[in-house]
Protein backbone atom coordinates (compact mmCIF):
# COMPACT_ATOMS: atom_id res chain seq x y z
CA UNK A 1 0.00 0.00 0.00
CA UNK A 2 2.81 2.61 0.83
CA UNK A 3 4.72 1.80 -1.86
CA UNK A 4 1.63 2.59 -4.17
CA UNK A 5 0.94 5.74 -2.56
CA UNK A 6 4.75 6.43 -3.56
CA UNK A 7 3.92 6.30 -7.11
CA UNK A 8 0.59 8.03 -6.60
CA UNK A 9 2.71 10.91 -5.07
CA UNK A 10 4.72 11.21 -8.05
CA UNK A 11 2.01 11.53 -10.23
CA UNK A 12 0.35 13.99 -8.56
CA UNK A 13 2.47 16.95 -9.23
CA UNK A 14 2.91 16.01 -12.80
CA UNK A 15 1.36 18.90 -14.62
CA UNK A 16 3.60 21.37 -13.34
CA UNK A 17 6.94 21.88 -15.46
CA UNK A 18 9.22 24.89 -15.29
CA UNK A 19 12.09 22.72 -15.99
CA UNK A 20 15.55 22.88 -16.88
CA UNK A 21 16.54 24.46 -20.31
CA UNK A 22 16.37 21.75 -22.64
CA UNK A 23 17.14 21.02 -26.68
CA UNK A 24 14.38 19.17 -28.97
CA UNK A 25 17.08 17.14 -29.81
CA UNK A 26 17.40 15.25 -33.62
CA UNK A 27 18.15 11.16 -33.53
CA UNK A 28 21.68 12.04 -32.33
CA UNK A 29 23.14 10.41 -29.78
CA UNK A 30 24.21 12.55 -26.91
CA UNK A 31 27.97 12.76 -25.64
CA UNK A 32 29.19 12.01 -22.41
CA UNK A 33 29.06 15.11 -21.33
CA UNK A 34 25.57 15.50 -22.09
CA UNK A 35 24.81 12.27 -20.36
CA UNK A 36 26.55 13.22 -17.35
CA UNK A 37 25.04 16.69 -17.07
CA UNK A 38 21.51 15.04 -17.19
CA UNK A 39 22.81 12.32 -14.58
CA UNK A 40 23.63 15.46 -12.74
CA UNK A 41 20.84 17.14 -12.77
CA UNK A 42 19.05 14.31 -11.37
CA UNK A 43 21.33 13.51 -8.67
CA UNK A 44 20.64 17.55 -7.60
CA UNK A 45 16.77 16.51 -7.33
CA UNK A 46 17.89 13.75 -5.34
CA UNK A 47 20.39 15.62 -3.13
CA UNK A 48 17.80 18.65 -2.35
CA UNK A 49 15.56 16.14 -1.79
CA UNK A 50 16.89 14.87 1.29
CA UNK A 51 19.03 17.92 2.48
CA UNK A 52 15.59 19.80 2.58
CA UNK A 53 13.77 16.90 3.27
CA UNK A 54 15.82 15.95 6.73
CA UNK A 55 15.93 19.32 7.40
CA UNK A 56 12.82 19.82 8.16
CA UNK A 57 11.18 16.54 9.53
CA UNK A 58 13.84 15.74 12.76
CA UNK A 59 13.78 12.94 14.96
CA UNK A 60 10.71 13.67 16.75
CA UNK A 61 8.53 13.68 13.44
CA UNK A 62 9.82 9.90 12.70
CA UNK A 63 9.29 9.05 15.89
CA UNK A 64 5.45 10.57 15.96
CA UNK A 65 4.75 8.75 12.46
CA UNK A 66 6.08 5.30 14.10
CA UNK A 67 9.02 4.94 12.77
CA UNK A 68 12.45 3.89 15.05
CA UNK A 69 15.46 6.24 15.12
CA UNK A 70 17.16 4.29 12.67
CA UNK A 71 14.73 4.62 9.92
CA UNK A 72 16.02 8.36 10.15
CA UNK A 73 19.50 7.30 10.80
CA UNK A 74 19.92 5.74 7.00
CA UNK A 75 17.88 8.66 5.43
CA UNK A 76 21.02 10.48 6.93
CA UNK A 77 23.19 8.42 4.90
CA UNK A 78 21.69 8.60 1.75
CA UNK A 79 21.66 12.23 1.46
CA UNK A 80 25.41 11.92 2.52
CA UNK A 81 25.57 9.57 -0.65
CA UNK A 82 23.47 12.19 -2.74
CA UNK A 83 25.69 14.71 -1.85
CA UNK A 84 28.85 12.38 -3.02
CA UNK A 85 27.42 11.92 -6.23
CA UNK A 86 26.59 15.40 -7.38
CA UNK A 87 30.04 16.79 -5.98
CA UNK A 88 31.40 13.63 -7.61
CA UNK A 89 30.04 14.55 -11.19
CA UNK A 90 30.31 17.99 -10.75
CA UNK A 91 34.03 17.64 -10.63
CA UNK A 92 34.11 15.16 -13.67
CA UNK A 93 32.02 17.91 -15.82
CA UNK A 94 34.23 20.77 -14.61
CA UNK A 95 32.91 24.41 -16.10
CA UNK A 96 30.59 22.43 -17.84
CA UNK A 97 28.58 21.13 -14.97
CA UNK A 98 24.91 22.78 -14.24
CA UNK A 99 23.97 24.23 -11.20
CA UNK A 100 21.40 23.23 -8.72
CA UNK A 101 17.59 24.25 -9.46
CA UNK A 102 14.80 25.54 -6.96
CA UNK A 103 12.29 22.56 -6.72
CA UNK A 104 9.13 21.59 -4.93
CA UNK A 105 8.42 18.07 -3.43
CA UNK A 106 4.74 17.25 -2.64
CA UNK A 107 5.89 15.60 0.95
CA UNK A 108 4.40 16.74 4.27
CA UNK A 109 5.26 14.28 7.01
CA UNK A 110 7.49 11.18 7.54
CA UNK A 111 5.33 8.61 5.81
CA UNK A 112 5.01 10.92 2.64
CA UNK A 113 8.70 11.74 2.90
CA UNK A 114 9.69 7.90 2.79
CA UNK A 115 6.84 7.10 -0.39
CA UNK A 116 8.76 9.60 -2.44
CA UNK A 117 12.32 8.74 -1.77
CA UNK A 118 11.18 5.23 -3.16
CA UNK A 119 9.46 6.59 -6.16
CA UNK A 120 13.10 9.18 -6.41
CA UNK A 121 15.43 5.86 -6.32
CA UNK A 122 13.28 4.25 -8.36
CA UNK A 123 13.26 6.38 -11.26
CA UNK A 124 17.38 7.26 -11.08
CA UNK A 125 17.93 3.65 -11.40
CA UNK A 126 16.29 3.22 -13.92
CA UNK A 127 17.77 6.40 -15.48
CA UNK A 128 21.16 5.07 -14.74
CA UNK A 129 20.04 1.31 -16.55
CA UNK A 130 18.87 2.97 -19.58
CA UNK A 131 21.63 5.40 -20.18
CA UNK A 132 24.47 3.32 -20.02
CA UNK A 133 25.00 2.01 -23.31
CA UNK A 134 25.34 6.04 -24.33
CA UNK A 135 28.43 6.43 -22.48
CA UNK A 136 32.12 5.80 -24.69
CA UNK A 137 34.30 6.49 -22.10
CA UNK A 138 34.27 2.83 -19.98
CA UNK A 139 36.21 4.28 -17.24
CA UNK A 140 33.16 6.50 -16.80
CA UNK A 141 30.48 3.95 -17.70
CA UNK A 142 32.33 1.82 -14.21
CA UNK A 143 31.68 4.88 -12.36
CA UNK A 144 28.22 5.26 -13.22
CA UNK A 145 27.64 1.89 -12.74
CA UNK A 146 29.07 2.20 -9.40
CA UNK A 147 26.21 4.81 -8.61
CA UNK A 148 23.86 2.90 -10.21
CA UNK A 149 24.23 0.39 -7.94
CA UNK A 150 23.94 2.42 -4.48
CA UNK A 151 20.38 3.89 -6.23
CA UNK A 152 18.99 0.86 -6.70
CA UNK A 153 19.97 -0.62 -2.90
CA UNK A 154 18.63 2.39 -1.71
CA UNK A 155 15.40 1.73 -3.70
CA UNK A 156 14.90 -1.53 -2.21
CA UNK A 157 15.90 -0.34 1.48
CA UNK A 158 13.42 1.97 1.48
CA UNK A 159 10.62 0.00 0.12
CA UNK A 160 11.35 -2.93 2.03
CA UNK A 161 12.67 -1.95 5.75
CA UNK A 162 10.48 1.22 5.39
CA UNK A 163 7.73 0.91 3.22
CA UNK A 164 6.98 -2.99 3.89
CA UNK A 165 6.83 -4.37 0.22
CA UNK A 166 9.42 -5.86 -1.53
CA UNK A 167 12.92 -4.78 -2.23
CA UNK A 168 12.71 -5.96 -5.89
CA UNK A 169 10.00 -5.95 -8.82
CA UNK A 170 11.97 -9.41 -10.55
CA UNK A 171 14.62 -10.61 -11.62
CA UNK A 172 15.82 -7.56 -14.03
CA UNK A 173 15.45 -3.88 -13.46
CA UNK A 174 13.34 -1.46 -15.94
CA UNK A 175 15.85 1.12 -18.11
CA UNK A 176 14.19 4.12 -19.08
CA UNK A 177 15.35 6.62 -22.27
CA UNK A 178 16.39 10.01 -20.63
CA UNK A 179 12.68 11.50 -22.31
CA UNK A 180 11.10 8.79 -20.23
CA UNK A 181 13.04 9.69 -16.73
CA UNK A 182 13.13 13.41 -17.66
CA UNK A 183 9.23 13.28 -17.79
CA UNK A 184 9.21 12.02 -14.35
CA UNK A 185 11.77 13.88 -12.85
CA UNK A 186 10.99 17.70 -14.02
CA UNK A 187 8.02 17.86 -12.06
CA UNK A 188 9.52 18.63 -8.97
CA UNK A 189 12.10 21.44 -10.82
CA UNK A 190 10.58 24.76 -10.55
CA UNK A 191 13.02 27.19 -12.16
CA UNK A 192 16.82 26.90 -13.13
CA UNK A 193 19.77 29.20 -13.81
CA UNK A 194 19.88 30.59 -17.21
CA UNK A 195 23.26 29.48 -17.27
CA UNK A 196 22.78 25.95 -17.16
CA UNK A 197 23.38 23.66 -20.12
CA UNK A 198 20.55 22.78 -22.07
CA UNK A 199 19.62 19.01 -21.61
CA UNK A 200 19.33 16.39 -24.56
CA UNK A 201 16.12 15.84 -23.64
CA UNK A 202 12.62 15.77 -25.51
CA UNK A 203 9.51 17.67 -23.90
CA UNK A 204 6.73 14.74 -24.10
CA UNK A 205 2.99 15.74 -23.18
CA UNK A 206 1.95 14.68 -20.05
CA UNK A 207 0.03 11.05 -19.57
CA UNK A 208 -2.21 10.49 -16.69
CA UNK A 209 -4.12 7.15 -16.25
CA UNK A 210 -7.30 6.36 -14.40
CA UNK A 211 -7.23 4.20 -11.94
CA UNK A 212 -3.88 5.81 -10.56
CA UNK A 213 -3.16 1.85 -9.33
CA UNK A 214 -4.44 -0.67 -11.69
CA UNK A 215 -4.07 -4.33 -11.45
CA UNK A 216 -3.29 -7.14 -14.19
CA UNK A 217 -6.02 -7.57 -16.78
CA UNK A 218 -7.64 -4.37 -15.23
CA UNK A 219 -8.87 -1.57 -18.26
CA UNK A 220 -7.03 1.93 -17.74
CA UNK A 221 -7.86 4.93 -18.99
CA UNK A 222 -5.26 7.49 -20.45
CA UNK A 223 -5.42 11.09 -20.53
CA UNK A 224 -3.04 13.27 -22.69
CA UNK A 225 -3.47 16.24 -25.24
CA UNK A 226 -4.49 14.83 -28.06
CA UNK A 227 -3.34 18.07 -29.89
CA UNK A 228 0.16 17.47 -28.73
CA UNK A 229 0.28 13.61 -29.95
CA UNK A 230 0.39 12.69 -33.85
CA UNK A 231 -1.80 10.06 -34.06
CA UNK A 232 -3.07 9.38 -37.27
CA UNK A 233 -2.45 5.41 -37.07
CA UNK A 234 -3.11 2.94 -34.49
CA UNK A 235 -1.27 3.78 -31.30
CA UNK A 236 -0.34 1.32 -28.54
CA UNK A 237 0.32 1.59 -24.89
CA UNK A 238 4.16 0.51 -24.08
CA UNK A 239 4.03 -1.61 -20.42
CA UNK A 240 8.12 -1.07 -18.80
CA UNK A 241 8.57 -4.05 -16.28
CA UNK A 242 11.85 -5.46 -16.43
CA UNK A 243 14.06 -5.29 -20.22
CA UNK A 244 11.11 -6.84 -21.80
CA UNK A 245 8.65 -3.99 -23.00
CA UNK A 246 4.80 -5.48 -23.43
CA UNK A 247 2.12 -3.91 -25.24
CA UNK A 248 -1.17 -3.20 -25.61
CA UNK A 249 -3.55 -1.71 -28.20
CA UNK A 250 -4.76 1.47 -27.08
CA UNK A 251 -8.89 2.09 -28.55
CA UNK A 252 -10.28 5.01 -30.03
CA UNK A 253 -11.70 6.13 -26.64
CA UNK A 254 -7.91 5.86 -25.05
CA UNK A 255 -8.66 2.61 -22.77
CA UNK A 256 -6.07 -0.69 -23.03
CA UNK A 257 -6.03 -3.24 -20.62
CA UNK A 258 -2.90 -4.36 -18.45
CA UNK A 259 -0.76 -7.22 -19.22
CA UNK A 260 -0.76 -10.25 -17.45
CA UNK A 261 2.39 -10.86 -15.25
CA UNK A 262 3.35 -7.31 -14.61
CA UNK A 263 4.49 -6.64 -10.98
CA UNK A 264 6.18 -4.54 -9.08
CA UNK A 265 7.26 -0.80 -10.61
CA UNK A 266 5.27 -0.15 -13.90
CA UNK A 267 5.81 2.04 -16.32
CA UNK A 268 3.27 3.23 -19.55
CA UNK A 269 3.90 5.16 -22.28
CA UNK A 270 1.75 5.64 -25.32
CA UNK A 271 3.47 5.11 -28.82
CA UNK A 272 3.13 4.85 -32.18
CA UNK A 273 4.75 1.11 -33.08
CA UNK A 274 5.45 -1.92 -31.81
CA UNK A 275 9.01 -2.38 -31.23
CA UNK A 276 11.45 -4.37 -29.28
CA UNK A 277 11.85 -0.45 -27.10
CA UNK A 278 10.32 2.27 -27.53
CA UNK A 279 12.73 5.26 -29.18
CA UNK A 280 12.21 8.95 -29.15
CA UNK A 281 10.82 8.40 -32.08
CA UNK A 282 8.15 6.38 -31.35
CA UNK A 283 7.48 7.47 -27.87
CA UNK A 284 4.50 10.21 -27.79
CA UNK A 285 4.15 11.24 -24.33
CA UNK A 286 5.46 11.02 -20.90
CA UNK A 287 5.32 8.11 -18.49
CA UNK A 288 2.70 7.05 -16.04
CA UNK A 289 3.99 5.43 -13.02
CA UNK A 290 2.48 2.88 -11.18
CA UNK A 291 2.64 -0.28 -8.46
CA UNK A 292 1.44 -3.99 -8.54
CA UNK A 293 2.12 -5.10 -5.45
CA UNK A 294 2.55 -9.28 -5.41
CA UNK A 295 2.98 -11.40 -2.36
CA UNK A 296 6.06 -12.99 -1.18
CA UNK A 297 5.00 -16.15 -1.56
CA UNK A 298 4.49 -16.12 -5.83
CA UNK A 299 6.36 -16.95 -8.17
CA UNK A 300 9.40 -14.14 -8.91
CA UNK A 301 10.99 -14.85 -12.13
Amino acid sequence: MLRSRALILLAAGMGVFAAPQIVQRDMAKPTDTEVLQFALTLEQIENAFYQEGLDSLDEQAFEAAGYPPWVRARFEQIKEHEATHVAFISNALGSAAPQPCTYNFPYNDPKSFAALSMALETVGTSAYIGAAHLLENKDTLTEAASILGVESRQAGWVSSAVLKGSAWDGAFETPLSMDGVYSLASQFVVSCPDSNPKLMVNILPKLEIEPGSPHNGEPVKFKFNHDAVNHDSQLYVAWFNGIVVQYSDLSNDHIANVPDGLQGTVYAGIVNEKAATPTAQTLLTGLAMFEINFPSYVSNP
